[in-house]
This record gives structure tokens, sequence and C-alpha cells, in this order.
């Protein structure tokens, strides 16, 4: 039942370890609304050179010098944007359930998606520390959202996964937010959208906070 006292076993990583005592590499909830504590992440090659530019790019490939206007429009947005997601992910997480801390949303986003995953790959989905992700999951697993269940690959380990009762509170959710995208977006030309969706998708496929990287 969610909320009730319960004893919880420690999460156990890839093999079958107790992550309780390893180093907490973060506790900032990430940008871009994903949900979860931002641990310490690879920094790419090359970052951290001045002004960010790779002197190794390929022949062709954009150099932004110190100033320019077009990166500094889109850094004023990607600022606004990143506001707007981490408060509207306190929102949801509220909506799914009233004690949830926001930066555990995008674990039941994750496990909605993907499926029962083990732990220590959901850290390194979202590039935080085992023991971030294991105190979000125990705090998960006490709401009664998620559970785990033995791996069948690997008896030393557990696969995490939601609970039917963690399915029902976030699809609700996520329902209601997807109907709202669907209103404010009804003017959109549909291939704006596509174009928008794509662009996402690259600059989160690269996106690894500044602060987080030596030199930078």
């Amino acid at each position: 039942m969610a909320g009730a006292e319960t004893k919880i076993q420690p999460w156990e990583g890839r093999e079958g370890t107790d992550v309780r005592n390893a180093e907490d590499e973060g506790a900032a909830q990430g940008a871009g609304g994903s949900g979860v504590d931002q641990g310490t992440a690879p920094c790419p090659a090359g970052h951290g050179v001045e002004h960010g530019v790779n002197p190794t790019a390929a022949p062709g490939i954009a150099e932004y010098p110190e100033g320019d206007r077009d990166l500094e429009a889109l850094e004023r947005e990607i600022t606004v944007f990143y506001r707007r997601a981490r408060a509207s992910s306190g929102e949801m997480a509220r909506a799914v359930h009233p004690e949830l801390e926001p930066a555990a949303y995008g674990l039941l986003v994750r496990l909605e998606e993907a499926g029962p995953e083990r732990a220590t790959d959901l850290a390194g989905y979202f590039g935080v520390g085992k023991a971030t992700m294991s105190r979000q999951l125990r705090a998960l697993e006490q709401l009664g959202l998620v559970s785990r269940e033995q791996d069948p690959a690997d008896g030393r380990a557990f696969l995490v996964r939601l609970t039917d009762e963690g399915h029902d509170r976030f699809t609700r959710v996520r329902d209601a937010r997807r109907a709202r995208y669907r209103r404010r977006l009804s003017a959109w030309d549909r291939g704006d959208v596509t174009e928008l969706a794509r662009l996402l998708e690259a600059l989160n496929s690269i996106n690894i906070p500044d602060d987080r990287c030596p030199g930078a």
C-alpha cells in the first residue's frame, strides 16, 4: 500500500552488490525536465576547448565565435525551456503521488517506455551515480510505485518494474500531459512539430552541463 511503512532491502547493482554506500555522484535535478538527479557523467571529447570550438571538427561544421547572436539566442531559449520543464516535472510528480520527488518522475517515464530494467542500467541511462539511483528507487518502492523481481538472466541481479498502481497513476498523468500538448500545438504545422522533435533529440544526444566538465 502506498505510503505504508515497509522494510526496504538494499537495491542491488549489476553484479548483485549493495550500492547503498557507493559514492553519491550528484543530487541536482536534471535539466530539461528529465526528472532524474544528475551525477557525474563523462565529458565529450574536446569539451572545454576555448569557446567550445573543437579543433578537430570536420570541414563545413559550424564553429561559433564568442558573442555569436544565434548561439546566444539559443542559450536564452533553452534556459527558459529548462526552467519551465523543471517546474512541470514537479507538478507531474505531485499529480502521480503527493510524496513523489520531482527528480524521480523521469524514472517512471523510462520504466513505462522501456519495461523492467536493472538499477545499474537505469543509473547509466540517466548518467547518475549508483547511490543516487538507489535512493530514488527505494523511495519509489516505499510509495508502492515500483517493485523489483529477480532477473531471469542473472539470479544475482534484480529488475525494477512499475507496479500496477505505479503504471495506472503514471499513465493517467502522462495522458493528461499529452492532451495539453495536443491543444497547445494544434495550430502548428505538423512538419514543424516533427522537426522540433528531431532537433530536440539531437540536442539531448549531446547535452552535458558544462559545470560537470573540467575546464569548461
